[in-house]
């Protein structure tokens, strides 16, 4: 009886090591919830830090005029860049407010979708390439508008690579900017629900 008590003791003791080889700041983390816990918390994300804005995930852009035309980034030399990208936090070759392409009569039909901004990043969970479709973690799903399908085919959609944020487009109703963080380009996607 005494030796099943000293060996229960001692498997206990050998099981409850791990724990107490954290340090106190890694447990704390680990017994808070997912969504309560940082970027920085998040090895992966530190790992896969932004690579266009300068580094950074740009603050959500402004509503326009509606009649305003879309910006194009202006280099040295005369060049111009017009597809839709963000550079130094501002958002370039965004189309006109009053587009008709992006009329919808019901906007939000499938609800809203409520994980937006720089605080929330996404990977790809499943892509349907035939329907231009992508899901979030969670069966969030979105569907790419049609005339932005050439600007996102070659995202890396179906890796592990691309980390992306969603905004609302402030010009668009029913429409949502899918920000691609290591690219600095955007596209615009519909909230299909879940």
């Amino acid at each position: 009886m005494k030796n099943r008590v000293i060996v229960l003791t001692a498997l206990a003791f050998v099981a409850a090591t791990p724990v107490f080889a954290q340090r106190p700041e890694e447990r704390s983390r680990e017994q808070r919830p997912p969504e309560q816990r940082t970027q920085q918390e998040h090895p992966q994300r530190e790992a896969n830090a932004p690579r266009a804005n300068q580094g950074r995930i740009p603050p959500a852009p402004a509503r326009r005029e509606p009649r305003a035309a879309p910006e194009p980034q202006r280099h040295d030399g005369g060049r111009m860049n017009s597809t839709p990208h963000v550079s130094n936090d501002h958002w370039f070759g965004h189309d006109k407010p009053n587009d008709k392409r992006y009329h919808v009569d019901h906007p939000f039909e499938h609800g809203r979708f409520g994980d937006i901004g720089p605080s929330h990043r996404f990977r790809v969970e499943r892509f349907d390439r035939d329907n231009h479709r992508f899901w979030f973690p969670g069966g969030f799903y979105f569907q790419i508008a049609p005339w932005d399908w050439s600007l996102a085919s070659d995202w890396c959609w179906d890796c592990d690579a691309d980390d992306y944020v969603v905004y609302d487009d402030p010009d668009h109703d029913g429409w949502y900017l899918l920000y691609n963080v290591h690219t600095g380009a955007y596209i615009h996607a519909q909230y299909m629900g879940s």
